[in-house]
């Protein structure tokens, strides 16, 4: 009983049980949050970075007309577009395939991003719609590009208060060279690349990886004439710059670099056509100490860039 007593006194001091109390401060907070999520780790500074990137500069797509669309064909295909973020539709898989690591790579990565619909086929309708093509039994269906209207990639900079920096390619006729010079656009802070709407690459599936993922956040515009395009821009105050193997100038000497410019890249070897070259208002070369005849347009338009970039630091 003198226990009892002394279990319900009003003294203080610890007292027999704790209700929880203890068990509850005890408990954590969840689960450890990932480290993209975390304030103040490296990663998290990174995908804010990555996130203020894309959402810096709004992407204008549609005036400028559709691509066509396009089929990937190939496991090896099929999973390198799927692992690069290349835009599908649908993925067909054939019927009865022999399950290999690349087409349950190629089933995950479609559950992963979603949207995509998964769709099965007898082979023999695989093989029409790729016109016989060894598919061995994955075919990607890629949408058509919506391509910006040469107009939008100027209205985007003014909206933004930035000078406009944009590339226009003249005769590249190579997806991968066009996907680099997305890719080098997006890195220096560009607005945008226009290409003809004849003659030209396009936004292949092929220019999509090489574009490294930067395509979905780099507008790309499609002229009906490219001379015709570049002659509103100069209305507008932008300088054309061509770049030219006997260009007057070198890049490091032309401060028109750091202003309101459209670089203007040729295809390897021909270089510029005759009516983008006289529309220019500048022609200016690339030093090569090497001897090198030509660079090809990805890694042209990337060096004039980074100089475009340097004077406007």
């Amino acid at each position: 009983m003198a226990a009892n007593n002394r279990r319900m006194s009003g003294k203080k001091g610890a007292q027999i049980g704790s209700g929880g109390q203890r068990r509850r401060g005890l408990e954590g907070k969840g689960p450890t949050p990932p480290a993209e999520m975390r304030k103040g780790h490296k990663k998290n500074r990174i995908a804010n970075a990555k996130s203020k990137q894309v959402q810096r500069r709004p992407v204008v797509r549609g005036r400028g007309g559709k691509g066509t669309s396009e089929m990937v064909v190939g496991r090896n295909p099929v999973v390198e577009a799927l692992r690069e973020g290349v835009p599908a539709s649908t993925l067909y898989v054939q019927q009865f395939i022999d399950n290999d690591e690349r087409v349950r790579e190629a089933l995950q990565l479609v559950a992963e991003r979603g949207g995509i619909n998964l769709m099965e086929a007898p082979r023999p309708e695989l093989d029409r719609m790729t016109n016989g093509l060894n598919h061995q039994g994955l075919v990607l269906q890629v949408p058509p590009y919506e391509y910006a209207h040469p107009e939008d990639l100027a209205e985007a900079a003014a909206d933004e208060g930035e000078d406009p920096l944009i590339v226009a390619l003249d005769g590249v006729t190579d997806p991968r060279n066009l996907g680099a010079v997305v890719r080098s656009v997006s890195a220096f802070g560009g607005h945008g690349v226009v290409v003809p709407e004849r003659r030209a690459a396009g936004m292949t599936a092929g220019a999509w990886k090489t574009s490294a993922g930067t395509a979905a956040r780099t507008p790309v515009a499609r002229a009906t004439n490219l001379t015709r395009a570049l002659e509103a821009y100069k209305k507008a105050g932008i300088v054309i710059v061509g770049l030219a193997a006997d260009g007057e100038h070198e890049i490091a000497d032309l401060e028109a670099l750091g202003g309101p410019v459209v670089i203007v890249v040729g295809s390897e070897g021909k270089g510029l056509s005759r009516l983008v070259g006289e529309t220019c208002d500048y022609r200016v070369r690339i030093p090569m100490p090497g001897g090198a005849e030509s660079l090809n347009a990805g890694v042209a338009a990337g060096i004039v860039l980074y100089e475009a970039a340097r004077q406007r630091a």
